[in-house]
């Protein structure tokens, strides 16, 4: 069974930090690049960031670059996304998600058809 278990969100103050963590598990981690994607209340599904473990390529949405920073843990099939200087408009279920690493490129990244495996979500919640 593929599971994808998102840990770390929460309530944080505008300026703060938060590490999310996803745990994979039911496939063969390194043939898949995993990532992160976020959903606002009333907005659509946006790409936040993604790695493929096996190139060590990441990519991140334009809105996040320079704040969030994307690792992985292969021997834990495991992928963090560590999030600084977080805004209210960060404010988001996140979830993470699995895609065929041989989909992905710097534009397919995001691309919400091409994700094989969703997480359950994790609440993230920036106050101002």
């Amino acid at each position: 069974e593929v599971q994808l278990v998102e840990s770390g969100g929460g309530l944080v103050q505008a300026g703060g930090s938060l590490r999310l963590s996803c745990a994979a598990s039911g496939f063969t981690f390194d043939d898949y690049a995993i990532g992160w994607f976020r959903q606002a209340s009333g907005k659509e599904r946006e790409g936040v960031s993604c790695v493929s473990s096996s190139t060590g390529f990441t990519y991140y949405g334009d809105s996040v670059k320079g704040r969030f920073t994307i690792s992985s843990d292969n021997a834990k099939n495991t992928v963090y996304l560590q999030m600084n200087s977080l805004k209210p408009e960060d404010t988001a279920v996140y979830y993470c998600v699995a895609m065929r690493r041989d989909w992905v490129n710097a534009v397919s990244w995001r691309v919400v058809s091409l994700v094989d495996y969703w997480g359950q979500g994790i609440q993230v919640t920036v106050s101002s």
